[in-house]
Formats: C-alpha cells, sequence, structure tokens
C-alpha cells in the first residue's frame, strides 16, 4: 500500500497538508485601523465603538434595537428577563445545546424544561412543543444550532396560541434564515454571541436584540446594575431593580465592528465550502451529513456530521467508534471534535436541582422530570456526532474542502483498520 492511501494514523502521509488550514478569524489592516484607534480615543469601558456596533448590527441583522454584552450567555440572560420570566416560571428549551441556553433561564430563578430533539436537524423537535407547556410556561427558547434555523413558522404559532414569548438563541446562526427571513427577527428577542470560535469573533461578546422597545427597556436594566438609564446618557445610579453589569468594552466592541464589515462575505465562504463538502461527501458509507432542509438557508458555523455504526457493522460503543475515526482524521490535518459531550438534562446542575441551594428555583413549582431517558435522540446524537468549523471559514478557498473531503473518505474506507 502506497504512503497516500496508508493511514497518516499507520504510517501514511496526511490528505491536508501542514499549514492547509489558517487561525480563525482572520485579522485585516480593518482590524488594526479600528481597535488602535479605540487604543487612542478617550474612553475604553462602555465607549463610542460599542454604540456604533449596536447600531451596525442591527442594521445588517435587520432589528429596530440592538445593545451589546460581554457575552451571548449574558444576552440570553437578558432576554429571559426582558421576557418577564421569573422565580418558578418555566422556559422550554432543547435537551441538546451549550449550557448557557439553559443554565441563563436559571440565572433569573426560573425553571428549564428540556424537549427531545429532530435528529436530522439536531435543532428542537418543535412537534413536541405543545405536550411541554404547562401553566407555568412563559417562553419558548429555540436554538438555532450550528447555524440551523429551528422552524419559526410551527414556534411562533405554538407561541401564539399560548399567549408565549419566543427567545431566539441565535449565538451561532449569524446570517441563518427560515423562508427569506435572518433568525433573531423572528421571536421578541433574541441573543447573538461573538467569542472567538463564532462567525463574528471580537475575542468575547454579544449582542442582545428586539424589536420591541419595551423588551429592551427591561434587557438594559439586568444589563447595567438594575439602572433605567445607559452609561451614554446622564446616570443617576439608581438600583431600580436586580441588575448584573453585562456591558461591552469598546476594544472588544471596535474588534467586532471590524469583523462585522466581512461578516457577509464570511458566511458565503462557509456556504460555498459546505456545499463543496457535501458534494464531495455524498455516499460515504456510514456518514450521516448534515441537512438543509426547504425554506432553510444553514450558515455552517459547524459542520456536523453523525456516524452510523450499524451500517459500518460495529456493535459496540458508538462513542468509542467515533473516536477512533475522529483519532484518525485528525491525524489526517483535519480538525474535528466533539461540540458537546453530554445531553443538558443529564448536567449535574440540573440533575441536582438544587443553583441556588435549598433546592431554588424547582422548588418553587411542580417537580420537572429530567431522566436523560426521555431524550434519546439527543443522546444518540451526542454519542455519534463529530464536527469542525475552521476549515469552512475563510480564507480557505474550495480546495482545502476538497482536501478535508478526500481524507475523511481515507478514513472511512480505512474504518476496519480503526476497530
Amino acid at each position: 500500500m502506497s504512503a497516500q492511501a496508508r493511514l497518516a494514523l499507520h504510517g501514511g502521509d496526511r490528505a491536508v497538508s501542514n499549514g492547509s488550514i489558517a487561525k480563525w478569524p482572520p485579522i485585516s489592516e480593518i482590524d488594526r485601523q479600528y481597535v488602535l484607534a479605540s487604543l487612542a480615543g478617550e474612553n475604553h469601558a462602555f465607549g463610542p465603538n460599542c454604540q456604533a456596533f449596536e447600531n451596525e448590527f442591527a442594521a445588517w441583522n435587520g432589528n429596530r434595537y440592538a445593545i451589546t454584552t460581554n457575552s451571548g450567555t449574558a444576552a440570553l440572560h437578558m432576554s429571559i428577563a426582558a421576557c418577564g420570566c421569573g422565580a418558578g416560571d418555566e422556559v422550554i428549551v432543547t435537551a441538546y445545546s451549550w449550557s448557557s441556553s439553559a443554565t441563563a433561564i436559571l440565572h433569573h430563578n426560573a425553571i428549564p424544561v428540556f424537549i427531545d430533539i429532530d435528529f436530522d436537524t439536531i435543532n428542537m423537535d418543535v412537534s413536541k412543543i405543545e405536550a411541554a407547556i404547562t401553566p407555568r410556561t412563559k417562553a419558548l427558547m429555540v436554538v438555532h444550532l450550528h447555524g440551523l434555523a429551528v422552524d419559526m413558522d410551527a414556534v411562533m404559532a405554538i407561541a401564539r396560541k399560548h399567549k408565549l414569548k419566543v427567545i431566539e438563541d441565535a449565538c451561532q446562526a449569524h446570517g441563518a434564515e427560515f423562508r427569506g427571513k435572518k433568525v433573531g427577527t423572528w421571536g421578541h428577542c433574541a441573543a447573538f454571541s461573538f467569542n472567538q470560535n463564532k462567525s463574528l469573533c471580537s475575542g468575547e461578546g454579544g449582542m442582545f436584540v428586539t424589536d420591541d422597545e419595551d423588551l429592551l427597556n427591561k434587557a438594559r436594566m439586568v444589563w447595567s446594575f438594575g439602572e433605567t438609564r445607559t452609561p451614554a446618557q446622564s446616570r443617576d445610579y439608581h438600583a431600580y431593580a436586580l441588575g448584573w453589569m453585562y456591558r461591552n468594552n469598546d476594544l472588544t466592541a471596535a474588534f467586532g465592528r471590524a469583523q462585522l464589515t466581512r461578516l457577509t462575505s464570511y458566511i458565503q465562504t462557509q456556504r460555498e465550502n459546505a456545499a463543496a463538502l457535501l458534494h464531495q461527501l455524498r455516499g460515504v458509507k456510514g456518514l450521516i451529513l448534515p441537512v438543509e432542509p426547504p425554506h432553510h438557508a444553514h450558515s455552517y458555523y459547524n459542520f456536523t456530521c453523525r456516524i452510523d455504526s450499524a451500517a459500518l457493522g460495529y456493535t459496540d460503543s458508538p462513542a468509542k467508534l467515533r473516536d477512533k475515526i475522529m483519532q484518525a482524521l485528525c491525524a489526517e490535518g483535519v480538525p474535528v471534535g466533539v461540540w458537546q459531550h453530554f445531553i443538558l438534562p443529564a448536567m449535574t446542575v440540573f440533575q441536582a436541582r438544587n443553583a441556588f441551594g435549598k433546592g431554588s428555583p424547582w422548588c418553587l413549582a411542580d417537580p420537572v422530570n429530567y431522566d436523560p431517558a426521555q431524550f434519546p435522540l439527543a443522546q444518540r446524537h451526542t454519542t455519534t456526532h463529530f464536527g469542525m468549523t475552521t476549515p469552512l471559514r475563510s480564507p480557505h478557498p474550495p480546495e482545502v474542502a476538497q482536501a478535508v473531503a478526500e481524507a475523511i473518505r481515507k478514513v472511512f474506507d480505512h474504518v476496519d483498520e480503526l476497530v
């Protein structure tokens, strides 16, 4: 067997050469100009770049209002507070997401109620929402996971029927669309993240968005110490309600503004490279590719695949097979990883039901069942998936996607050697 045909894990040549995959995000002269101008400015707390970032992001996404925050988690908590979710209220959320999607609910003493995912899309199964609604349900937290929008027609119809607020966790979904309309413009409010890995990166940071002025004002109280005036206004430093300190800073906002000037092109690159991967990988035995249902425009924050171990004749632990395949892919130069090892209901904070001590917030309402066995599809996904981000991102041309596809095909062609 030639060195090219042999797995790199077993001494063969890598399919993706060293240096082919660049670091994220790309840094250009415009980033340096914005950041250095901020450094030369006089306000390094909530400064002029923060206000400009809010206006520019709102315009880019199609929202009336935006508040820049120090994280996407902060924006999620602000959304919970703005929608009036409080002690003992229930918020329905997917069983599979980043922990913040559910812990942000706890931050305002409300109670997460989980529903299973739709395996194909990895998003919440909207057909299960109504069965989870109780008299205590106050809101729906929909998570547009990995850059694919939830079916918002179905969600908004249920919300209208039951008079519920809808919060969009769009932390991974910048630019994703449903029926030609961007995520973050469907619900009552939404949260975005600008963490290192996101399609719009400012290192850390986030954005709360809404078209409702009342929700905007309620979110601002949580954002700035419970005050009613913003740092851009004449502050009276009076706390009118329970508040946190979630403001952004000028330097981070300057970096975010610079990256925002290229966000549309970044997302286009992700879509083009994802299309190339999908074309090259169709028909690979045992590989379940990401889907893009009708009326959706995937932004491909993460290219997430699953492994069908039965199709490969493997009867041992699916996670063990997945981990061996990932080891082989990394050896080939493909930077894959497991995005989330646990479904949310299985995490200790929910199993212990003691977030604030003395059983709070669960002691404020009827018992909620967090038995992981209720979420079989989320669990199946967790043990079979792997994903990648950087190979799809700018500045990579389609040739990089081609090399990544060849590496994946190579590993699956030799999967018997791994097991």
